[in-house]
């Protein structure tokens, strides 16, 4: 499955690229994110819990940074096991652009796999589920970056 996207943050490109590196506020709009640790500045590990259709499942994986070019653009990838669901995999490439009113362009581009039962739903179904968690992240993460460079 293949995705892109764009949203436009209020904030400038040094909070956002704070915010997309902060385990706090990722932790925060992660759908489902019931924990996010950072064991290094590219590594961090997760536990996310995710209805698709009828299933529900936990999943508990790894998340890496890389291609990082600070504040511009990197590169999330992970994979997260479900036990007798299945897994997930995948990562996004994203790419922050200064707008010329102050705020921030993110643009994504994601990539996700599905195996086991859950890919057994139907590639519909699971597709529209990552846009519609995607849209949540993105939106969440939004409305608390630009909260937090208006507090500052």
């Amino acid at each position: 499955m293949d995705m892109n996207g764009s949203e436009i943050i209020a904030a400038p490109v040094d909070t956002v690229w704070q915010g997309l590196n902060d385990p706090d506020i990722l932790r925060q709009c992660i759908p489902g994110c019931e924990a996010l640790e950072k064991s290094s500045d590219t590594e961090m590990s997760a536990t996310v819990v995710l209805k698709i259709g009828p299933v529900k499942a936990r999943f508990e994986g790894a998340v890496q940074l890389s291609n990082l070019n600070p504040p511009y653009s990197y590169t999330i990838s992970g994979e997260g096991k479900g036990g007798m669901v299945g897994f997930a995999k995948g990562g996004a490439d994203v790419t922050l652009t200064a707008q010329a009113d102050g705020t921030t362009l993110l643009s994504y581009t994601v990539k996700a796999d599905v195996g086991g039962k859950i890919a057994q739903l139907g590639g519909r179904l699971i597709d529209s589920t990552a846009k519609k968690l995607a849209a949540q992240f993105f939106t969440s993460f939004g409305e608390k970056v630009a909260g937090a460079a208006e507090a500052a």
